[in-house]
């Protein structure tokens, strides 16, 4: 396959489209996450895991569709739903799941857990527990990309509950003054934590950004070929110093809050199943294979050759997993304070 010189294959389909391999590329990468995070949960359910888990499944073409234009230089904050983006990224399976699992082998050694993934050398600078923090950690590492002049740009993934957090409005408003690399892209899964979106926001997210004179754009979230071409614009236009853009995702979580919800919800259940239903048959995943049966770039073999790679991954980093090493306690102590010679 031959290459364009703006990088880009040169079988590329209809106009605004990824290539056939992007396609399958996007394909293969949410196909993982969202393995991955059936095992988790299926791991979960047998008490298998040292703590809990917020699960991404269903919302797998919003991190894969923004992050295809990234680089290991360029940065991103998660939130603690952050398996997407963390593997999205490009973040290790094994080192992951390790840290899941509290090995030393994990991502953080064990000390971060499933909240706390992060992987500075690919840019992953830390999924975030903390309801809306990573909207200044973006900013703070886009001011120093403007500073440093090279390029590179900051993504902020946050969800539609943490977009009434006051500190989306003042990232918003230092963002455009400073004409920040920064593209916001906002997770709009109808829900924060137990409370429907439509209880707790007014109006709509997208008019937030708007009111900063902001790029803005809302898309079908389960639709990754929509987040892939709105996420291109706007990382191309933070990359060429035309300032920060937003992009809120409509999409859904299908699994609950957190895997365990069940046994502490003191009022029961809060979606129906209906709503859910209506939800997987616009599944991201497969609403992608279809496409690339119907287009002719995928064949249902090869379609069940990628399930069977990601199988393999996902069972080969369950066993890393399971035989590292427990994380030291003392390691607590240990990276948090430095220790001066005497």
């Amino acid at each position: 396959m031959t290459t364009r010189t703006d990088g880009r294959d040169e079988d590329t389909g209809r106009e605004g489209e990824p290539s056939p391999s992007e396609l399958l590329s996007l394909y293969e990468q949410m196909l993982l996450i969202r393995r991955a995070e059936e095992r988790l949960r299926d791991e979960g359910a047998a008490g298998r895991l040292p703590g809990e888990v917020h699960l991404y499944i269903g919302e797998e073409a919003v991190a894969v569709g923004v992050c295809a234009h990234l680089s290991d230089s360029d940065y991103a904050t998660s939130t603690h739903r952050g398996h997407g983006h963390f593997l999205a990224k490009g973040g290790d399976l094994r080192a992951m799941f390790a840290e899941i699992w509290g090995k030393d082998e994990g991502i953080c050694r064990g000390m971060g857990g499933s909240m706390h993934v992060a992987d500075l050398s690919k840019g992953i600078l830390g999924a975030n527990g903390i309801v809306g923090a990573g909207m200044a950690i973006a900013a703070g590492a886009a001011f120093g990309a403007k500073l440093d002049g090279d390029g590179n740009v900051a993504v902020c993934f946050f969800g539609d509950g943490a977009a009434n957090q006051g500190v989306l409005m003042e990232n918003l408003n230092v963002s455009t003054l400073w004409g920040l690399p920064l593209v916001f892209v906002c997770e709009n899964n109808t829900f924060s934590e137990f409370t429907p979106s439509r209880e707790v926001t007014a109006g709509r997210i997208a008019d937030r950004a708007r009111a900063f004179a902001m790029p803005t754009v809302e898309v079908d979230g389960n639709d990754v070929v929509a987040v892939w071409n709105a996420a291109g614009e706007a990382v191309e236009r933070a990359r060429s110093g035309s300032g920060p853009s937003f992009i809120e995702a409509h999409t859904y979580r299908i699994q609950g809050h957190f895997e365990s919800e069940r046994f502490v919800l003191s009022g029961g259940r809060y979606r129906e199943d209906e709503e859910i239903a209506a939800w997987l048959d616009r599944d991201p995943i497969a609403r992608l294979g279809e496409r690339l049966v119907a287009i002719g770039v995928a064949d249902d073999a090869s379609l069940a050759a990628a399930e069977a790679r990601v199988m393999e991954r996902v069972a080969e980093a369950v066993a890393f997993a399971e035989a590292g090493m427990p994380a030291d306690p003392a390691l607590a102590e240990e990276l948090m304070f430095v220790r001066e010679e005497v």
